[in-house]
């Protein structure tokens, strides 16, 4: 199993505001911004611009306080080890002289630096952080356990995060793009065999489209596993849940009993004089005084 070296200590260093590196302090160099180049492998594939255009009204105001980390390539070009998001900012600023520190580390250190920088910094999303795991497991022969000591992460938290890459691609791009939560997806995997990928991409639409909760597609789940809704269509099992939940949200809200089905809601009163006040509050005390 390949395992880097020199991470240790020098990773909290790498990553804190306004610290450049451990005890074998490097100073930190000037380069130009077209001479600086994003990692291909970088993790993290989606960024918010909204967060980068704050950055660099920072960085126009008050400069780059943390340096940038490089690493030389070919033709005077370098690779950024950590702080894309910095370089972005600088761009979006107009920085030309950018502060770096340029260190020579082998490829399997860029790839774990660059996962662990993402993990610390900005929660990545997690197909991302998925695909990170499974390129230093397949590329640079890290087992799930060396994984779990070098990043402070749970044996079983990777596990569950690497299983997320068994969903159909339609429902991993939902997820890559922050549509549905890791929490639906994990959900999800238990249905993997059981449905067609046409009736799951049919249940993550509705999932979506009905703002579903991920306890209420765990009970949908649990409905479907155990017979309840097998000769249903996944639309009509996460309406019946949606309206479930609308119902004891109004019911809870009115202190009195609903039924919403087909586009209607049903509203129970006692007696007229329920009714009336049920009225009042719902359009006003003086819509009887005519």
């Amino acid at each position: 199993m390949a395992k880097s070296k020199g991470l240790g200590r020098g990773l909290d260093a790498l990553f804190s505001d306004n610290a450049f590196d451990d005890n074998n302090s490097t100073p930190a160099s000037t380069l130009k911004i077209f001479n600086i180049e994003p990692n291909k492998d970088q993790p993290r594939k989606i960024f918010d611009e909204e967060a980068i255009s704050d950055l660099a009204s920072s960085i126009s105001k008050h400069g780059l306080i943390q340096p940038i980390i490089v690493r030389p390539k070919s033709d005077g070009i370098y690779e950024i080890v950590a702080g894309e998001r910095r370089w972005r900012a600088c761009k979006l600023a107009g920085i030309i002289d950018v502060p770096v520190i340029i260190r020579d580390f082998d490829d399997i250190t860029t790839a774990q630096i660059a996962l662990i920088e993402n993990l610390q910094r900005e929660d990545l999303n997690p197909i991302e952080e998925a695909v990170g795991y499974k390129k230093l497991i397949e590329e640079y022969g890290f087992t799930q356990e060396a994984l779990s000591e070098n990043i402070g992460k749970s044996r079983s938290s990777i596990a569950n995060t690497l299983r997320l890459l068994n969903l159909p691609e339609s429902v991993i791009g939902r997820v890559r793009s922050n549509e549905l939560s890791s929490g639906h997806a994990r959900t999800l995997l238990s249905l993997i065999g059981e449905i067609d990928e046409k009736e799951l991409t049919e249940l993550v639409e509705n999932i979506i489209k009905n703002d579903i909760s991920v306890r209420a597609l765990e009970k949908i789940i649990k409905d479907f596993k155990s017979g309840k809704n097998k000769n249903h269509h996944s639309e009509d099992i996460v309406m019946k849940e949606y309206y479930s939940h609308i119902e004891k949200k109004i019911s809870d809200n009115l202190c009195r009993k609903v039924k919403l089905s087909n586009k209607n809601l049903t509203i129970s009163f006692s007696d007229n004089d329920d009714l009336e006040n049920f009225i009042k509050k719902l359009c006003g005390n003086d819509i009887f005084n005519d």
